[in-house]
Formats: C-alpha cells, structure tokens, sequence
C-alpha cells in the first residue's frame, strides 16, 4: 500500500482515538496509546480494503 495513505490511515486512527477509547472503556475494556500500534496492522488492512473497494467502485461507475 501507498506509505502516504498509510500515513493518512494513521492520523485518521489518531484523531479518533479518543471517542474509540471511551466506547471500549464504557465496554469495559482498557485502551491505551502503547497499545495502539497492534491494532494498527488491522486497521491499516480494512482501510486497505474499503479503499480498494471504493476505487474499483468508481472505476466501473467511470466505464
């Protein structure tokens, strides 16, 4: 995947971080920053995914 998207994927992660860590909390579940970058091979995998989804989208509307 393209470094840049990646790049973007991440600060998209990042901004929302925080509504993500109050709904597991109130699941009870503990979320800290250390722990993000475990999560972030499986997050960077479905926006992958729903990207590439998307384009092949557009490109058959295109056609």
């Amino acid at each position: 995947m393209n470094q840049s998207l990646q790049n973007q994927f991440f600060q998209i992660a990042i901004r929302n971080f925080p509504e993500a860590k109050s709904r597991m909390k109130t699941e009870g579940i503990e979320l800290s920053m250390s722990m993000l970058p475990a999560f972030m091979d499986l997050f960077t995998k479905v926006m992958n995914e729903a990207y590439e989804l998307g384009r092949k989208d557009a490109q058959r509307k295109m056609t």
